[in-house]
């Protein structure tokens, strides 16, 4: 078993005293005061919307399930750093964004070295088939234009249902430049759908 499974079990394991109806808010201040078992209730509050996050930013089931374990070990072991006055979800979102980020940067810079070497193989994995089959093929080719800001930016504000407030949290930017760059990205988005529908349809006809 790897250490990050190892550390899994054992936050979950004592984590399973009690299950109470305590806000998020109520919840986090208690761990923080030293109720560790409280976190089982995080983790059964998030780690399936964690999961689905992690997912479509890597478009990979095994990288996001190791990602969300990872994301919530790392909130675990930072729980004491989070501030009563902030939003818990934006927290634990902007952990999993910079891990999905940091991620997807070793990917690319592992591609780069891959073509470098002239050893790149393509494949169509599984996990590759089920993450075009979340989106239309007009608009998953239009997602692939994206960058990574980008499609986090959609995916926080229309998968997540995030506020612009909230997402602002998450980013570490103001409300009025996460609605400027939604306006931008989605703006973009349309006309790439657009032109890709249109080629279909050229296809087509």
């Amino acid at each position: 078993m790897s250490h990050r499974n190892l550390l899994m079990c054992y936050i979950y394991m004592n984590c399973r005293k009690e299950i109470n109806v305590d806000s998020i808010e109520d919840k986090i201040r208690r761990i923080q005061a030293g109720e560790a078992y409280l976190f089982s209730d995080v983790i059964r509050l998030y780690q399936q919307r964690i999961y689905l996050y992690c997912f479509r930013l890597l478009s990979s089931e095994e990288e996001a399930k190791d990602a969300v374990q990872d994301v919530l070990i790392k909130a675990y072991q930072n729980i004491g750093q989070f501030k009563p006055q902030a939003n818990f979800s934006s927290w634990l979102y902007k952990i999993a964004y910079h891990h999905c980020l940091n991620q997807l940067r070793r990917q690319k810079f592992q591609l780069q070295l891959r073509k470098l070497l002239r050893q790149e193989v393509a494949v169509n994995s599984a996990e590759q088939i089920v993450a075009d089959r979340l989106f239309s093929e007009p608009v998953a080719a239009a997602l692939e234009k994206l960058n990574v800001e980008d499609r986090n930016l959609l995916f926080l504000r229309i998968y997540e249902d995030k506020s612009f407030a909230e997402i602002g949290e998450i980013l570490g930017v103001s409300t009025v430049t996460v609605r400027k760059r939604y306006e931008r990205t989605r703006s973009k988005l349309k006309k790439v759908i657009e032109r890709r529908e249109k080629q279909l349809w050229a296809r087509v006809n």
